[in-house]
């Protein structure tokens, strides 16, 4: 294995190739030839966060691990783990005892609140012009819907007219585009 350190006797930053490792490491420098030991650095412990996973309508409590220096922020996708499960998720509120800000150091977070994002349902909306007909589509999260698209969900086919966002706005402009995981709800006419 070669590393790039500062050498005593070149007095510049060289490869060195790393002869031996203990509590320092004994290394060699490939310019000179010198042998010199350097510190080994401290690996941190990661820290483990607990997190609270929403999956439509349930929630467990899991864990996400930091590194200690980490910052994190509201909307983050993370990793989060629950027993053996892994999910993707994204932050949706971070606590820090009693207060609930929108970024926080990883060492000053208590819980943080997370919602799955690798697989989610979507709510749609279908208006047959008498009657409106809500439907339920589970897909990938990164799953793409355009506004003015075609679709067919439990035999029923449909044309995307608008899409609201969990983020607040309305998509309404044909070939606007999103992924599932930011759906709060789609809206369509029967084609």
């Amino acid at each position: 294995m070669f590393i790039t350190v500062l050498c005593p006797v070149c007095n510049e930053e060289t490869e060195h190739e790393v002869l031996s490792e203990s509590r320092d490491r004994l290394v060699r420098c490939t310019v000179c030839g010198h042998h010199h030991h350097i510190p080994k650095e401290k690996e941190q412990k990661p820290l483990v966060i607990k997190t609270i996973i929403s999956r439509e309508g349930s929630s467990v409590n899991g864990t996400i691990e930091f590194d200690p220096d980490d910052e994190c922020s509201v909307d983050d996708h993370l990793v989060a783990e629950y027993g053996d499960d892994a999910y993707g998720v994204e932050v949706t509120a971070i606590e820090c005892g009693e207060k609930r800000p929108q970024r926080a150091k990883v060492k000053d977070i208590t819980t943080l609140w997370t919602r799955t994002i690798d697989r989610v349902v979507v709510k749609i909306s279908i208006h047959d012009g008498r009657k409106t007909i809500p439907l339920y589509k589970e897909c990938d999260g990164e799953e793409e819907f355009v506004v003015g698209g075609r679709y067919v969900v439990d035999n029923k086919r449909f044309v995307i007219s608008h899409i609201k966002l969990r983020d607040g706005p309305l998509m309404r402009k044909d070939t606007w585009k999103t992924v599932a995981h930011r759906v709060k709800r789609i809206y369509g006419v029967k084609s």
